[in-house]
């Protein structure tokens, strides 16, 4: 046994390449095929959280997080960005990067907030998100997006949010490859993996926030460091974990195109979505988009039963927290879309209600 260990750690190192970027809290583990795919047989989805005691509105804490009530000064950098939001890289400090996202237009800024200290607090896995006040330094365009000299002093980015990594080293077959919503299908309990009731619940919690651009490089599988888990002997990773790394396109409704105004962010769309698109077989309401790769998920009464207990541990502040941590009334100045935090937190308990006040058949 402890021969075929040693081989297997020798077959994943040799194809490992590990890249650390300025500034990251990550490293990245690019992977061969059969490494990944063994890695996703064993990989967890979620991890115990005392949710009572959880701050909602203050977030993730320690090294690397951030204060919402202070100002963030940062010189820009010039980095290709993926995407179409706006958003730009910006150092804090020596050498530390941070990714900021910008604008009351671009609900990215208020939805990644909101939806990851949901995920966070209830033991889901999720990016460490802030929303804050950037005061940036020699950016060549304005808080709306105009493009300027440098020399003419300072730009303050007010909304705007910030991204910490979940502490973790990324493992990919190449750089974003990420995963795939039908490959949570590959994770096996029998060999350590998630259990059903975890995998189950998560789906239906990316369809109850309306996670709508589903494709693969908005999901992660990461090592847990050993800031929260030792790895492996032989560098092999004791604990896999998958987690959706980019929740912009939430708190609206799903829809083909992704589009920003009806996706991220639209009271009206979200509270007008139900959590099911058919009850009776328990298929989650979830249309896909052109680049999802989660559709109406069907969902096991042990996934609806684990997380209706999750919900239910959420105190009406702990609700509250979550969508002014966001300040989701900033997102834009139609009323329809930001809505007030008492508009919030009322949709959330009753989508919270479709969830606990159902129960889902046997499909096996």
């Amino acid at each position: 046994m402890r021969r075929h260990t040693v081989a297997l750690a020798a077959c994943i190192l040799l194809s490992v390449q590990a890249i650390l970027p300025a500034g990251a809290h990550t490293s990245r583990k690019h992977l061969s095929q059969a490494a990944r795919r063994e890695y996703i047989r064993r990989a967890q989805v979620w991890r115990p959280r005392d949710i009572s005691a959880t701050d909602g509105k203050v977030g993730p804490t320690g090294k690397g997080a951030f204060d919402s009530s202070q100002p963030i000064r940062c010189t820009y950098h010039k980095r290709p960005m993926s995407g179409h939001t706006p958003k730009f890289t910006c150092v804090v400090g020596v050498d530390d990067e941070v990714k900021v996202k910008y604008g009351r237009e671009n609900g990215e800024v208020f939805a990644e907030v909101a939806a990851t200290r949901l995920f966070w607090v209830l033991g889901f896995g999720a990016d460490w998100m802030y929303s804050v006040r950037v005061i940036c330094r020699g950016c060549p365009f304005d808080s709306l997006g105009e493009p300027r000299h440098p020399s003419e002093g300072d730009v303050v980015f007010d909304p705007a949010a910030v991204e910490r990594k979940m502490p973790g080293h990324t493992m990919e077959r190449h750089t974003d490859s990420g995963w795939t919503w039908p490959e949570l299908e590959l994770v096996d309990e029998r060999v350590g993996g998630a259990p059903r009731a975890h995998l189950d619940a998560l789906k239906l919690l990316a369809a109850i926030v309306q996670h709508t651009d589903s494709k693969a490089e908005q999901q992660r599988l990461v090592c847990l460091t050993k800031d929260d888990d030792e790895d492996g002997e032989d560098g092999v990773c004791a604990k896999p974990f998958m987690l959706i790394s980019d929740l912009g396109m939430t708190f609206g409704q799903a829809n083909w195109l992704n589009r920003d105004a009806r996706g991220s962010v639209n009271l009206e769309k979200w509270a007008s979505t139900p959590v099911w698109k058919d009850p009776a077989q328990c298929i989650a309401h979830l249309s896909r988009s052109a680049t999802g790769t989660l559709e109406n998920p069907r969902i096991s009464e042990e996934g609806r039963a684990f997380l209706a207990d999750l919900l239910t541990q959420l105190s009406d502040q702990q609700i509250r927290d979550v969508f002014e941590a966001a300040r989701m009334p900033l997102r834009s100045s139609d009323p329809r879309r930001s809505g007030t935090i008492d508009e919030w937190a009322d949709a959330f308990r009753r989508k919270r209600a479709e969830v606990v006040q159902h129960s889902c058949p046997d499909h096996s």
